[in-house]
């Protein structure tokens, strides 16, 4: 972790809010962490189990015409509500614990709001893999076992990922293993018969469906989760951890923003359209802070320009979450987001705007006239400061004139002294924040820095009232960037690779039986032609050649060579095995794809298969396709994009006479 910045003695940052304490043991912090997810999980499940009786009071409520039996029960969803509601208060409690979250350095800044993770049950996936593979590929499901216990393993360790880029690397391999095991397992008319179970990170309340695409969203939601917490981690009193920040805020706000364009209909409430637009803003206005932040490291001392810019960019932060208070404060959105959040957003909007004062009259007061070469430039910045111009002297006077200039620095100062109170009285309101010593501090500290400079600047004799200052204009020097998950960045390779191709071995494909035939060479060889790769397609057969007699088609694909699985094998060395065959003959084993019969069906681009309905949005989710090669299978996961089969290896339908003219024969 990098040092902090050189501080002055009371421990401003020059403007910035960085006040000097102990370090907190990183270890202590990751036990609090440790213990927070526990307590979750905990209350995740004490929820689930009072929702269960609260449903079956319900039916039994509904279902006895007993008046005495209806009183008990009546009595009974009276205590389970009350459980209910302190559960979520406590859940609501836990998601405001911020501070857990925030870095380890002696420099404290303003906190971050960070997203805990959502839970998930243990998913037994053995029994209905090995039946699939069994009933649908025609194999020995026991002969998979392994590739499934890693798989199920693999989806054991991404329920608990450290905070780090290795947790979020984890997240990724499993969401893009999702792809292979919806294109193996997932038929779009048929559902593999397990639930997928996931609890609200916002409310606790549990929620399942069989499709995939809930696995896949609640996944890609706590990858935008855990980006959030490594966020409020960094150390942003330097400026790696400030540009770390930022990075990791933006690529939150993306993975939250993609999971709001690609899935609808979500079944629990933090994965609404409502939520994730809430959470896509939060993250944007803490990226936001993050850039105010950076100004302030960065800015040169004594610039009069340079403090116009810092608050111009204080204003855009006030800006960006006033926003975000407007959005939580909806209707349909503060029933469940933590009023915590609600009142920080509040709080943090007043406090910039306070800032963003602050800083207009550090720079009218503490810098010095414009020389006549600087006046033009000034000007031209002063001009495009304020929302609207201050009454009084002409902007050359009020830059040139000393006394003008400490005037409209003393209105400042009171509206940001004005500002100051407003934050740390909503912040009083909250009995979760006043017990947040960080933010507790840092406003305190910037309402006491902005009284010192009003004091400093008020003199006696001033007998005029202290005009309204007018509001600034906010401007941003770095806009934020909504990041989307770089899907390609981890490499996978497909478990179930031992099954095929995906291009034919997949769900969405029937196939015949697959059968073993023995061909013996003749005159003119075998009497087929080849083409393409894993598979090889039989792309043509000769009428009454030894293949056509020994019942051979056009579109069958080659599975094996005397024994020799040739599934993934090259076209080439398919050729080289059947040319060693000697006198003996060849047993060649085939499949003919159901539908194959007709060539328009051979030639469709494989696509990836929907899990099911529910929360896909016009298949966007289940139309990736990977970038695969023989050794490792990689995915690039693009939503609404086909893959293309290479020409070599797509049975064109072509009659045979033309095909003849172009294939070899074998």
């Amino acid at each position: 972790m990098m040092p902090p910045e050189e501080e002055s003695p009371d421990g401003d940052r020059d403007g910035g809010l960085v006040l000097l304490h102990g370090p907190k043991s990183g270890s202590a912090r990751k036990t609090q962490r440790s213990k927070l997810q526990h307590r979750r999980a905990r209350i995740n499940q004490q929820i689930n189990k009072e929702m269960r009786m609260r449903a079956g009071a319900e039916n039994l409520f509904r279902a006895t015409s007993n008046h005495k039996v209806k009183e008990t029960v009546a009595l009974e969803l009276s205590y389970v509500n009350s459980n209910l509601q302190l559960l979520k208060e406590e859940l609501e409690e836990l998601n405001s614990s911020v501070d857990v979250y925030q870095n380890d350095s002696e420099s404290i800044s303003v906190p971050m709001i960070p997203l805990g993770l959502k839970e998930t049950k243990e998913l037994d996936l053995l029994a209905p893999l090995k039946d699939f593979i069994s009933e649908h590929y025609g194999e020995e499901g026991v002969l998979f076992e392994k590739e499934i216990k890693e798989f199920m393993e693999l989806r054991q360790a991404m329920r608990t990922p450290s905070r780090n880029e290795a947790g979020l690397e984890l997240l990724m391999e499993y969401y893009n293993q999702l792809y292979f095991l919806d294109s193996r397992f997932f038929p779009p008319t048929k559902t593999l018969g397990v639930f997928f179970h996931w609890y609200d990170s916002l409310t606790g309340v549990p929620s399942h469906q069989r499709a995939l695409a809930f696995e896949k969203g609640s996944v890609l939601f706590n990858l935008g989760a855990l980006h959030t917490q490594i966020g409020a981690r960094q150390d942003r009193a330097s400026l790696p951890g400030l540009n770390q920040a930022i990075d990791a805020f933006q690529k939150a706000a993306g993975a939250f923003n993609y999971l709001k364009e690609n899935f609808s209909n979500a079944p629990s409430l933090d994965m609404s359209a409502a939520s994730l637009t809430m959470l896509v803003r939060l993250m944007v206005a803490q990226v936001q802070e993050c850039v105010f932040e950076k100004m302030t490291l960065l800015r040169a001392q004594n610039d009069f320009l340079a403090r116009l810019q810092l608050a111009q960019e204080a204003a855009r932060v006030e800006d960006v979450y006033s926003l975000v208070h407007q959005t939580m404060s909806q209707p349909h959105v503060k029933d469940y987001v933590p009023f915590s959040w609600n009142t920080m957003v509040h709080v943090k909007s007043e406090h910039f705007k306070a800032l963003s004062h602050y800083f207009a009259a550090i720079a009218l007061c503490d810098c010095p006239a414009p020389s006549d070469a600087e006046l033009l430039e000034q000007e031209k910045a002063f001009l495009q400061f304020h929302v609207t111009m201050p009454e009084g002297p002409s902007l050359r006077v009020l830059l040139q004139d000393p006394e003008e200039r400490r005037k409209l620095g003393k209105a400042h100062l009171k509206k940001a002294i004005m500002k100051h109170e407003e934050a740390m009285r909503i912040h009083g309101l909250c009995k979760i924040l006043r017990k947040m010593d960080i933010l507790q501090e840092v406003l305190s500290f910037a309402h006491k820095r902005s009284l010192g400079k009003y004091s400093e600047i008020d003199h006696e004799e001033d007998f005029f009232e202290t005009g309204e200052a007018p509001d600034i204009h906010p401007k941003t020097h770095q806009k934020p960037e909504i990041k989307s998950p770089n899907f390609s960045q981890v490499k996978v390779t497909d478990l179930f690779h031992r099954l095929g191709p995906l291009s034919v071995f997949s769900a969405k494909n029937k196939w015949y039986p697959a059968r073993r035939v023995h061909l013996m060479r003749g005159e003119n060889g075998f009497g087929f032609t080849l083409r393409g790769d894993s598979p090889v397609l039989i792309a043509g057969v000769i009428p009454g050649g030894c293949a056509a007699e020994a019942g051979l088609k056009e579109g069958d694909y080659i599975i094996s060579v005397n024994g020799k699985d040739c599934k993934w094998s090259k076209h080439a060395e398919v050729v080289q095995l059947l040319k060693s065959t000697g006198k003996e003959g060849v047993d060649i084993g085939v499949i003919t794809l159901q539908g194959s019969e007709c060539p328009k069906a051979v030639d469709r681009k494989a696509a990836a298969m929907s899990s099911g309905a529910g929360m896909l949005k016009s298949n966007k989710e289940n139309s990736r396709k990977s970038l695969m090669n023989s050794k490792s299978a990689s995915t690039l996961l693009v939503w609404g994009k086909k893959s293309k089969r290479s020409k070599k290896s797509t049975y064109s339908g072509v009659p045979f006479t033309a095909v003849g003219d172009n294939e070899p024969m074998y």
